[in-house]
């Protein structure tokens, strides 16, 4: 089971987050909006490896947290 941490809550289990997306670098500009709205929303690098996340903890203090995962053996990393 992946285990994420909160800085308010301490170590909580990953079904008490909901998954707010990569944190992405900027890319080229998409200069048509609708483009730039399905780029944003549903376009992620899906990366083998160190990611950065956003994670919003649902079940427990409301707040938003930026995780670093490394997705090959899904754990959370300092």
């Amino acid at each position: 089971m992946l285990w994420l941490t909160c800085p308010n809550c301490g170590r909580r289990p990953v079904e008490e987050f909901v998954f707010g997306g990569e944190v992405r670098a900027e890319s080229d500009p998409i200069l048509e909006p609708d483009e730039q709205d399905i780029d944003l929303v549903w376009m992620f690098d899906n990366p083998d490896g160190l990611t950065t996340e956003r994670w919003f903890h649902v079940a427990g203090c409301g707040r938003w947290t930026t995780i670093r995962r490394d997705t090959s053996i899904d754990v959370e990393v300092s």
